[in-house]
């Protein structure tokens, strides 16, 4: 199973929206923010903007609550799928999402949540800034490491010379 991940740097996300735009073009064919599988939230009066987006959690609420199984981890990609044919529309995903991820179009009466396209999220392709990323797991993990290791060493090496 792949172990790549979305990845959001929240200092680059100048709230163009176009990964809302991008990603209702290609699920769906019009560019519409509404139908998007990314919703950016944007709080104006401090210029921060943050795209919401499927964690592809694990475990996952989502799948844990759906009662038909319409909603599935991919064996291969780890991405978690809907099903539209075994959704019963009853929205206990949508209600259970911790991050509000999964949306729901009450004119097609369809719920929407990133399915990463196919392992080619057009979000991240499109994003002029670099805002949005799509990695290996272990490198993250990897990364993430070094910087904590780094923090730690920073701090020893201020406490041995404080204490000489």
């Amino acid at each position: 199973m792949s172990s790549r991940v979305l990845i959001l740097d929240p200092l680059k996300c100048t709230g163009c929206r176009i990964c809302e735009l991008a990603c209702s073009y290609i699920s769906r064919k019009s560019f519409n923010p509404a139908i998007s599988r990314i919703r950016v939230i944007t709080w104006f009066e401090k210029g921060i903007s943050i795209p919401i987006y499927c964690q592809q959690c694990d475990p996952a609420p989502c799948l844990e609550v759906c009662p038909t199984g319409a909603l599935y981890r991919d064996s291969e990609t780890g991405v978690i799928l809907w099903n539209k044919d075994k959704c019963i529309g009853c929205k206990a995903c949508i209600a259970i999402c911790p991050f509000g991820a999964i949306f729901y179009d009450p004119k097609e009466k369809l719920i929407t949540k990133c399915d990463m396209c196919n392992g080619k999220p057009l979000c991240v392709e499109l994003c002029p800034t670099g805002a949005l990323s799509y990695e290996e797991a272990l490198r993250i993990i990897d990364v993430k490491r070094r910087e904590a290791a780094s923090k730690f060493y920073e701090l020893i090496t201020k406490l041995t010379i404080v204490g000489k």
